[in-house]
């Protein structure tokens, strides 16, 4: 049986971030929602050390100062 969940008080700029990224993915942001809390539980959104290193050598970086920086944005994301 589904299960209706509520978000109260959510802040208006969160909400925008949200509809933003539901509007990128083509999704409603109840589509969105689900997406996010399936890929939250099912545990995908970790990596590991092969698919990082293989992501990295992607974006072919020249100095390790450039890769300070994204990884240093990265957490501070967090």
């Amino acid at each position: 049986m589904a299960v209706n969940l509520s978000i109260k008080n959510v802040p208006d700029g969160l909400a925008e971030r949200l509809r933003a990224r539901a509007a990128r993915n083509h999704r409603s942001v109840q589509g969105e929602l689900m997406a996010i809390l399936e890929s939250a539980l099912a545990g995908r959104d970790r990596l590991d050390p092969k698919t990082v290193l293989e992501e990295v050598r992607k974006m072919r970086l020249e100095t390790h100062d450039e890769a300070t920086l994204i990884i240093r944005g990265d957490r501070d994301k967090r």
